[in-house]
Formats: structure tokens, C-alpha cells, sequence
């Protein structure tokens, strides 16, 4: 599955992963509660509301909101330290931002191998620490 995490399109990642696993409209209905025509429509979205990709994640057993997670990993703005924001404390979760999945590394080393960037433009670009970058190109011989 090649996945463009800069140009995300649920809906027909959804209708991918539904006929991978052969789930039968029916069942997709019962369990979204929506009839047959809304689940077409569902896959031609662009996005759809959390909630109802919450239920297709149950229903599916695949995590679609990493895919996500691995858009703001790759391409989010360099974050920028404003000294009033530091001293406030957050009450949201913190998470680690240098995450990788095994399909992101893939997206990055296909990048350096077809020469459509170089090594030094991925470490810039989407910030990945060049010891990070050097250890992926050693492991999977780029």
C-alpha cells in the first residue's frame, strides 16, 4: 500500500482496507449504523468526521488516525519556542514527536534512493536527526 502522507485521502483508504479484508456492506451498516449509499459517499471523502473514522478503525482493526500522526511527523512546521509559551504549563497529553513507522522510513529512503532529495534535504526538511537517517540507510542498504 503506497500512501501519500502529504495529500491524505481517507475515504478511498478506507474502501482499500475494506476490500482487503472482504467486509460485506451489510456488516459495514450495521456496525457504522448508516445505510449502503452513505458508505459509498464515505469512501469518495477526502476526511470525515473523528468519530465515524473511530468506528471504521474499530471495524477494520487499523489505526487510520496514525496516518495522520505520520503527516504532522513529516511535514508540520519547525516548532518555534516563544518564551511566554514555554512557562505554561499544558494539561494535554505530551507525546513524542520522532515516532517512526516502518512505512514513513519507507517513504523517506524511496525519497533518497529514486534521487528525488538528498540525504541532507531529508535531514532538513522533515527534521530527522542525521544519526536517525544514517542508521535506516545502514539497515536497509540505500
Amino acid at each position: 500500500m503506497d500512501i501519500n502522507f502529504k495529500n491524505i485521502h481517507i475515504g478511498s483508504l478506507l474502501e482499500q482496507k475494506t476490500r482487503e479484508l472482504e467486509i460485506e456492506t451489510s456488516r459495514i451498516c450495521n456496525f457504522i449504523k448508516c445505510d449502503e449509499k452513505e458508505v459509498e459517499n464515505m469512501f469518495l471523502q477526502k476526511d470525515m468526521p473523528t468519530d465515524i473514522l473511530l468506528r471504521w478503525c474499530k471495524l477494520l482493526e487499523y489505526d487510520f488516525f496514525r496516518l495522520y500522526s505520520q503527516h504532522l511527523i513529516l511535514f508540520s512546521p519547525s516548532v518555534r519556542r516563544n518564551n511566554d509559551r514555554t512557562h505554561k504549563i499544558c494539561q494535554l497529553p505530551q507525546f513524542r514527536k520522532n515516532i517512526y513507522t516502518k512505512e514513513v522510513i519507507t517513504f523517506i529512503l524511496e525519497l533518497i534512493r529514486s534521487g528525488e532529495k538528498t540525504k541532507q534535504q531529508v535531514i532538513s526538511e522533515y527534521r530527522i536527526p542525521k544519526t536517525t537517517l544514517f542508521k535506516w540507510v545502514s539497515k536497509y542498504n540505500v
